[in-house]
């Protein structure tokens, strides 16, 4: 049980990673595609970061 929950937060996170990756060009940031990819899910809680995150997803 433990096991599949690790699995999903690990997924959860990668795939998170991966869209903003992939959108990065959407957002107003023009550098940090590797930092602010990877703290994602602590810069969330920043308006602006989360609002750019938004846009990210969006294809």
């Amino acid at each position: 049980m433990t096991t599949l929950l690790s699995l999903l937060l690990i997924g959860a996170y990668a795939g998170g990673a991966w869209k903003f990756w992939s959108g990065f060009r959407r957002t107003n940031f023009s550098q940090g595609r590797i930092y602010l990819g990877l703290l994602w899910p602590v810069l969330i809680v920043n308006k602006s970061y989360r609002q750019n995150f938004t846009k990210a997803l969006k294809g």
